[in-house]
């Protein structure tokens, strides 16, 4: 039996902390829990999972993540309750200002859970996935 009891948060440094908040409040539903204004950071949640959002010091000098090269953060993915709010949440982030389009909602290898995949405000992959009924 694992030790561990699962994510507690997941700390994501951002180039714009104000937008990618915002991202995830507005588009998502997630809530602000806290900040810390001087460091500065945001803490959200949708009531399961905490994001911990830091401001990049200078984000036009970083280094986009490449997936395929690098060592880090592949993606992650957050859950939603079906496949209908997974179509609804992708036609909201095709018009979504700052969002990319990696691929559509689609069958995940044969199961019949349904996954996309995309990239959030600020350039981090983001995957949001739809159990199978």
């Amino acid at each position: 039996m694992a030790i561990t009891q699962g994510a507690h948060h997941i700390g994501l440094t951002v180039p714009d902390l104000t937008a990618t908040r915002n991202f995830f409040i507005d588009v998502l539903g997630f809530e602000q829990v806290g900040e810390v204004p001087d460091y500065p950071a945001a803490f959200i949640s949708d009531g399961t999972t905490m994001l911990t959002l830091w401001q990049a010091v200078n984000p036009d000098s970083a280094t986009p993540f490449d997936r395929k090269n690098n060592i880090g953060l592949h993606h992650f993915a957050l859950k939603v309750d079906s496949l209908n709010t997974l179509n609804t949440l992708h036609q909201t982030l095709v018009n979504t200002e700052g969002v990319e389009i990696e691929f559509a909602p689609e069958s995940l290898n044969g199961f019949p859970a349904h996954h996309m995949m995309f990239y959030i405000p600020g350039g981090i992959r983001m995957e949001l996935f739809a159990p199978g009924s």
